[in-house]
């Protein structure tokens, strides 16, 4: 099981590259679960991590518009990203959010993973989202290679506490059966890993687990990740 660790800037990128994170994510905490950073932040990023190093981009939760999502997908690629994540929060439907994917995939054509991110707390998200069941019927139909299940409302409520392990490995097992990738995150701490990794996931995403003292805002914290890392490894 891979470690994705989110950043804000290069210097918690070039941190996170020396602790040996396998994906360096780039987002912006203060728009949300799945923020866009500003393009120069993301090029920032680019420069100081290894062309080896997988690295991906949030890109915010998007209306279900497939030419902005396409947009916003193609700059991400065109800045150095591997793969590029949609918040499908204003695709109530599998269709809509087919829509979106599509779209996405053909922008980037081949240069980019680009990945469905669903809400396991949708319940909690205005505008009525994609129900998280639904993100890997959307992904296969819209022929995109990932998928990635958080949490959208930040308040120490984790991943586990709105979805089952069961139905979590049941995702995977469809994910997998897909051809999809699938990263599971949503405020997961250092003791849910060994959890995420029976579920069969292929990378877990982490960002206040990362953090000094387990805070969201404060720096990244070397010692945080190497035990994560480990933990990943097992």
């Amino acid at each position: 099981m891979r470690l994705l660790v989110s950043v804000v800037d290069a210097d918690e990128a070039r941190l996170a590259v020396d602790a040996g994170v396998d994906i360096i994510d780039v987002k912006n905490p203060a728009e949300g679960a799945l923020g866009a950073p500003a393009p120069g932040v993301l090029a920032r990023v680019r420069e100081v991590v290894p062309l080896e190093r997988p690295l991906s981009a949030a890109l915010g939760d998007l209306p279900g518009l497939p030419g902005t999502a396409a947009l916003a997908a193609l700059g991400a690629a065109r800045s150095g990203a591997e793969y590029v994540k949609v918040g499908l929060s204003g695709t109530p439907g599998t269709d809509e959010a087919v829509a979106v994917l599509r779209a996405m995939r053909d922008a980037v054509d081949g240069s980019a993973t680009v990945v469905a991110a669903a809400y396991a707390d949708a319940e909690r998200v205005a505008g009525g989202p994609l129900p998280p069941g639904e993100v890997v019927e959307a992904a296969r139909r819209a022929g995109v290679g990932g998928c990635l299940l958080d949490t959208a409302v930040k308040d120490g409520r984790g991943l586990f506490e709105w979805l089952t392990a069961e139905a979590l490995q049941a995702l995977v097992g469809e994910a997998h059966a897909a051809g999809v990738v699938m990263a599971l995150a949503g405020s997961l701490r250092l003791e849910d890993l060994s959890r995420v990794r029976a579920t069969g996931a292929d990378i877990a995403g982490v960002r206040t687990a990362a953090c000094r003292d387990g805070r969201r805002t404060a720096p990244l914290d070397a010692g945080r990740i190497a035990r994560l890392r480990a933990e990943c490894e097992r």
